[in-house]
This record gives C-alpha cells, sequence and structure tokens, in this order.
C-alpha cells in the first residue's frame, strides 16, 4: 500500500537509478503517515557526513493537542542505507545536474519504506514531449476501447 507518492518528480525529472531506503520516524509520525497525511511535495534528499537525510517532506502531527510542543512537521529525517549505497549517492550527488528526490513512500510487512530516486532535471521541450506521449496513449486507449 502506498501512502504517499511524489508525482511531479515522474513529470519534472528524468529518472536514472532508483533506491528502497528505511526512514527513521517517531511513533506519531508512524501513525499519521500510516493515515495518509505525509506530503512528498517539494522534498529532497542530500547526503552529509556519511548519512542520507530526507529534507522538506511534511508529516503533520497524526493527533495536533496529544502532540509535543517542540514538534517540527518539517525536520529532517534520517534515511537508513547501507555504506555502499551512500557512498554511490555522494559520489553521484557531487555532479552538479543530478538530484536525488522521493518518489514514494509504502509499506513492505510492518516497516514503512521510501523509494528515493537519483535523476537528472528535465528541459521544457521534454515535459511537452512527455505530454504529448500521454495524450497519445490515452487516445489509443479510448479507441481500442469503442473498437471493442
Amino acid at each position: 500500500m502506498s501512502y504517499a507518492e511524489n508525482r511531479k518528480a515522474r513529470f519534472n525529472y528524468e529518472i536514472l537509478e532508483k533506491y528502497e531506503t528505511g526512514i527513521e520516524l517517531l511513533g506519531v509520525e508512524v501513525k499519521s503517515v500510516r493515515g495518509g497525511q505525509m506530503s512528498l511535495e517539494g522534498a529532497f534528499v542530500i547526503v552529509r557526513g556519511g548519512e542520507v537525510y530526507l529534507i522538506n517532506a511534511n508529516i503533520p502531527p497524526y493527533q495536533v493537542k496529544n502532540t509535543p510542543k517542540d514538534y517540527d512537521p518539517l525536520r529532517n529525517r534520517k534515511l537508513l542505507l547501507t555504506k555502499k549505497e551512500i557512498n554511490e549517492l555522494a559520489g553521484n550527488e557531487k555532479n552538479k545536474s543530478l538530484t536525488i528526490v522521493p518518489i514514494s513512500v509504502y509499506n513492505k510487512g510492518r516497516k514503512i519504506k521510501i523509494e528515493i530516486a537519483l535523476v537528472k532535471g528535465k528541459k521544457k521541450f521534454d515535459k511537452r514531449e512527455t505530454l504529448k506521449k500521454r495524450d497519445t496513449d490515452r487516445e489509443i486507449r479510448r479507441t481500442l476501447k469503442t473498437a471493442e
């Protein structure tokens, strides 16, 4: 089951490589994510000091009145990767044209996982091409459906 999806990422970026990671959450955040309240809009991933962090992902409190007063819904959250994967990401992050963005948040068994991807920004004409392809695919499906 998918809890959150970053739809803009697939439109704005060309996905080069995907990684499945664990995420370090507080108990309040786990309940909120399972309730489908997480937003990945504007979120990105950075590598600092041999650790990987999810920045700017919004997880509002599950129960506002029971939440600690110092709770920050936009706090940096640590992502759990192997050393080999962290080194790969750190090496690729140095390349200025590449970025790391979260794609989706889902559960695997009882654990909450986050799929991140190494991406390259699309140019304006690439985005137009994506829109045209989507429209033509939709038209083809529509005509096949009416022909049956």
